[in-house]
């Protein structure tokens, strides 16, 4: 009574039939037929399944060479270590190297993310006054016809001011002068100037 008790506990856990194959021929006290019948039984388990012996070949040199080929090759996922084992001449299914992929654990190796900065940092400095700091940036447009244009807008930190929009066509550096114009008008920003 008390093998039945702890095989029907046992019945809950067993999920997969390998697991099953092993409980089943586990239980004490009896002849080994009678004791794989009454466990096959309590565990509603097909005695055929557990008595069948797998024909498989052993993998272990195709294990240990797809171990071999993951570790040489961290960010190799099992589809391009299945072609590099085809082209060593080991032929097999894709799906039969997934499956060994997966029973050894292997997965790809992330990337470490780029570690923080040590240190603290510098102190951002106190803005108050107009003409301290100026930010440029471009804006992209299109006319009508399809022709893109430019503007470089330049702003005041401080005052949100847009000192100059130069707009053009083709921003090379003579057409950039007329921003040399802004600079001659109010003068270098204060930050520039203690460069």
């Amino acid at each position: 009574m008390l093998d039945n008790v702890a095989l029907k506990d046992l019945r809950q856990k067993v999920l997969t039939p390998a697991a099953m194959q092993g409980s089943c021929s586990s239980s004490p006290g009896m002849p080994q037929d009678e004791r794989t019948a009454e466990a096959c039984r309590v565990l509603d388990a097909d005695r055929k399944s557990v008595r069948y012996r797998s024909t498989r070949d052993d993998d272990a040199r195709l294990r240990e060479k797809l171990r071999e080929l993951a570790n040489q090759r961290r960010r190799f996922g099992y589809r391009r270590l299945h072609i590099l084992l085809r082209r060593e001449g080991v032929m097999i299914n894709r799906k039969k190297t997934q499956r060994i992929y997966q029973e050894e654990g292997l997965a790809v190796r992330r990337r470490r993310s780029p570690g923080r900065a040590v240190g603290t940092r510098a102190p951002a400095p106190v803005l108050a006054l107009p003409n301290q700091r100026w930010s440029t940036d471009f804006v992209h447009d299109q006319m009508a016809s399809g022709r893109r244009f430019r503007v470089l807008n330049v702003v005041d930190d401080v005052t949100r001011e847009c000192g100059s929009g130069a707009g053009h066509l083709d921003l090379r550096p003579p057409r950039r002068a007329r921003t040399a114009q802004l600079i001659e008008q109010r003068g270098k920003p204060w930050h520039d100037r203690q460069r």
